[in-house]
């Protein structure tokens, strides 16, 4: 419930201070083959558990998103595609979509005061040093959970695996509480 808290200062969102850091060039060619690649969200399952789990997974998180997205359509391919993204990326499904509540409350066409975009609010330097430079892509919800969900892990890869700084380096606040403090709470609402 804190990161509910935090998301009624209004409309904005809680991106801004992210900074663009200089990245080695295999650190950027190994971010931009991973942003480039563009299979299509579709899950796939070594058995019958694992989709099952899969299924338990979409329909509870439909339920607690039915507010923020009331189309369920829309909904579905939401959470299809940030699932299929956070799995991707290594990232548990549940802190992504935390980060997302925390960022944006679930809103595509989000826009911090610094310029970040959309559901994970990424900021648009990212489509210049991986991207086409095509900021508006940042408002594509595959383009904005793939950029979000690599950023995420190219950071806890350079943490170590501190989640903690993880998210403090993701929000620009590295060090500083509040906000990984309502990511993680925040993610508690999506566990299944």
């Amino acid at each position: 419930m804190a990161g509910l808290g935090l998301l009624s200062i209004g409309e904005q969102s809680l991106a801004g201070g992210q900074l663009e850091e200089p990245l080695a060039d295999a650190v950027r060619t190994a971010l931009s083959s991973a942003v480039a690649n563009d299979a299509p969200p579709v899950p796939e399952f070594a058995d019958s558990a694992a989709r099952l789990g899969y299924q338990r997974w979409l329909a509870a998180n439909s339920a607690r998103l039915i507010r923020q997205k009331p189309d369920a359509h829309v909904r579905q391919e939401f959470l299809q595609t940030l699932w299929y993204e956070s799995r991707r990326a290594g990232l548990e499904p549940a802190l992504v979509l935390g980060l997302v509540q925390v960022e944006s409350n679930f809103r595509k066409f989000a826009v911090s005061r610094a310029g970040a975009r959309g559901y994970m609010q990424v900021m648009p330097f990212w489509m210049r040093i991986l991207g086409n430079g095509d900021t508006s892509r940042l408002f594509h919800l595959q383009t904005n959970l793939r950029f979000g969900c690599v950023i995420l892990r190219h950071y806890l890869d350079r943490e170590r695996g501190d989640l903690f700084l993880a998210l403090g380096r993701y929000n620009g606040s590295r060090g500083q509480a509040p906000y990984p403090s309502a990511v993680l709470a925040a993610k508690g609402r999506w566990l299944a």
